[in-house]
């Protein structure tokens, strides 16, 4: 399924999430800057009003961004949005292959679409402060897609297929995909930070062998140095590449039960399970992320 086959309410959460998680990475990242020019400047490069009204510019600068995301708590939104999108995505995957809450409705399609309804209805009662905040940029598409309905329409046979390869293997390529992004990830920024301390201990040692030489740019090091492990504690490299590749193995184990089904019931049990296991890795990124 492509992400206009979902409902717009997944749309709409799905394009808040991303937004509110931009929003916060930015905020991290001008933070950041402004504490790193606010290390160089206090080496005192320069004199004069002009000078010292900019270095304290910069620090009101950082002060707003902290404020901004106390206030607003940018990270909290983005988690719930995505919680939401990722609730509503789930039970559309229910939906279209038969399983509960829509497995004893297969062969009544209105009381099956009726069922979704209420459904998605009850998700968003239950999320209404976060679907406050969601965009209103596909607000006018259908909550049932054509092509929900298509997928809906196969043969048990052809869903279970349309399942492992577009669900199933779809999750396991992203989640073994994320846990190698985020194993490199760890190991750049490791080396990164590896480079400015073995930099840091040699400009320190350099102020022994020069010591009339005034500017040493040993604090806008340690700045950096506070920075990526801060952004390391931020991105959880090394939990969620764990994390990822545990999960990623799970999605195998799981595919591996498609050899035994052959009943519509058998099939919507599978289906029950798979969703369970991704809602649950959901929920526990949820929890790390908000740690």
């Amino acid at each position: 399924m492509t992400d206009t086959d979902y409902p717009a309410l997944f749309l709409c959460s799905d394009d808040a999430s991303n937004k509110f998680q931009s929003q916060f990475l930015l905020l991290v990242r001008v933070e950041y800057a402004a504490l790193f020019l606010a290390a160089v400047f206090s080496m005192n490069f320069l004199n004069g009003v002009w000078y010292y009204f900019s270095y304290a510019m910069i620090f009101l600068i950082g002060l707003a961004v902290l404020l901004t995301r106390a206030l607003r708590k940018p990270e909290q939104d983005w988690y719930r949005c995505r919680a939401l999108a990722e609730s509503v995505k789930t039970l559309t995957w229910r939906y279209v292959m038969h399983a509960a809450p829509f497995d004893h409705l297969s062969g009544d399609e209105q009381q099956a679409k009726a069922e979704l309804r209420n459904q998605l209805h009850s998700i968003f009662a239950q999320n209404r402060t976060t679907a406050e905040k969601i965009t209103s940029d596909w607000s006018g598409n259908d909550q049932i897609t054509d092509g929900m309905r298509k997928i809906r329409s196969m043969t048990m046979q052809d869903r279970l297929a349309y399942y492992i390869k577009n669900r199933i293997a779809d999750q396991r390529e992203w989640y073994t995909r994320k846990a190698t992004r985020n194993k490199k990830g760890a190991t750049l920024w490791v080396a990164v930070s590896a480079c400015v301390y073995v930099s840091a201990c040699a400009l320190a040692l350099g102020r022994i062998a020069a010591p009339e030489w005034l500017y040493w740019p040993i604090e806008p090091l340690i700045v950096i140095a506070a920075s990526v492990v801060g952004w390391m504690q931020i991105k959880k490299f090394n939990e969620l590449a764990a994390a990822y590749t545990v999960t990623a193995h799970e999605i195998g184990l799981i595919k591996m039960q498609t050899d035994a089904i052959s009943t519509d019931a058998e099939f919507s049990e599978f289906v029950n399970d798979a969703e369970k296991a991704f809602s649950r890795e959901h929920t526990l990124w949820i929890a790390r992320q908000s740690d």
